[in-house]
């Protein structure tokens, strides 16, 4: 081999090497004036067969009621689920119990009361609430993933199950989680419909993403297969490739299967609540990001969790203080009986 071409073979090496340890990609973000419309291939009727074929899965009763680190050790909180209250608190051994949220003796709300070895003592009279139940009061199914904390209630139409559907998560002690949650007025299929159009994604979320392209030949009514670039800049960004499926009629998932990041989870969870004075659904949506890469340097950023977290919830919460306007609008619409499709 020639001088020359060692030179460029070297050269071509750490060019490799960069490329590997480097993610980031140049892809300057496109003015809108140039980009390709994206309407046709978002059909009304693309995306309401896909939600048909979500909304049909069973969810086993299971809803998503707020993240683990919600339940502390030594004291009980409430959630309201499709027009319950439920409360929470941990057994001696850390497993999450949940129940009926109103004490069984006078209907004290079971909100902040003391737990003492696993036994939740009502403020009120100190009725004492084995996780066990009694004659007067039968706990729910519950279970708390590592991450977020689950329900199981009777449901019409839903068939109990042992545990929820979770979708295939990184290991979470190697991994970055961050869980956000906002409040909208609109039923859980709205929010699930939302996020069955990605086509929207680099139309309404700019300083999200770009170069978003919907692979039709890997895409079904349930697994729609995206490649996409997340912004990190007008110049900079990192493009990989994701899937989005629905393990059950209340959530979504955007999992990344190639390029950085690849296993990293976005889960999106839709739970009703119940109604406000207007008689509206309200629906709360808990997005997990369960962030995961194999590179040496993800460690650090794992160490240093407590810093990031605060800016993966910012860009989340911006992201649905978008989503929230177009799960809304879809709910009014379809109320009024204009909605498209």
């Amino acid at each position: 081999m020639s001088l020359e071409a060692r030179k460029s073979s070297a050269a071509s090496r750490v060019q490799r090497s960069v490329r590997s340890r480097i993610p980031l990609a140049r892809v300057p973000q496109p003015t809108q004036d140039r980009m390709t419309p994206t309407w046709r291939q978002a059909r009304p009727r693309r995306i309401s067969d896909s939600l048909a074929v979500s909304q049909a899965q069973n969810s086993g009763g299971w809803f998503v009621a707020g993240v683990s680190a919600d339940v502390p050790a030594a004291k009980s909180i409430t959630r309201t689920i499709a027009g319950r209250e439920v409360v929470f608190w941990r057994d001696t051994d850390g497993s999450l119990v949940a129940g009926p949220g109103a004490c069984p003796h006078l209907g004290a709300l079971l909100d902040g009361c003391a737990v003492a070895d696993g036994t939740l003592l009502c403020r009120w009279h100190g009725y004492p609430l084995s996780p066990r139940g009694d004659r007067t009061w039968s706990p729910f199914r519950a279970y708390d993933d590592g991450v977020l904390i689950w329900v199981g209630l009777p449901v019409d139409g839903e068939t109990p199950t042992s545990r929820p559907a979770l979708p295939p998560r990184p290991p979470l002690d190697r991994s970055l989680s961050a869980v956000v949650s906002i409040r909208g007025i609109c039923e859980p299929q709205d929010v699930i419909a939302n996020r069955l159009d990605p086509w929207h994604g680099a139309w309404f979320h700019p300083y999200s993403f770009s170069h978003l392209v919907v692979d039709d030949k890997a895409s079904d009514k349930k697994v729609l297969a995206v490649d996409v670039t997340f912004r990190l800049g007008r110049t900079w960004g990192v493009p990989v490739r994701a899937e989005f499926f629905c393990p059950d009629a209340r959530t979504i998932v955007m999992l990344i299967v190639e390029g950085e990041g690849a296993r990293s989870v976005v889960e999106t969870h839709a739970t009703p609540v119940g109604l406000d004075e207007q008689g509206r659904p309200i629906t709360i949506i808990t997005e997990a990001t369960i962030a995961y890469s194999p590179r040496a340097g993800f460690k650090v950023a794992t160490a240093m969790a407590s810093m990031i977290r605060p800016a993966m919830r910012k860009t989340a919460k911006r992201l649905w203080v978008d989503d929230l306007v177009y799960a809304e609008r879809r709910y009014r619409l379809r109320q009024r009986g204009e909605f498209p499709g």
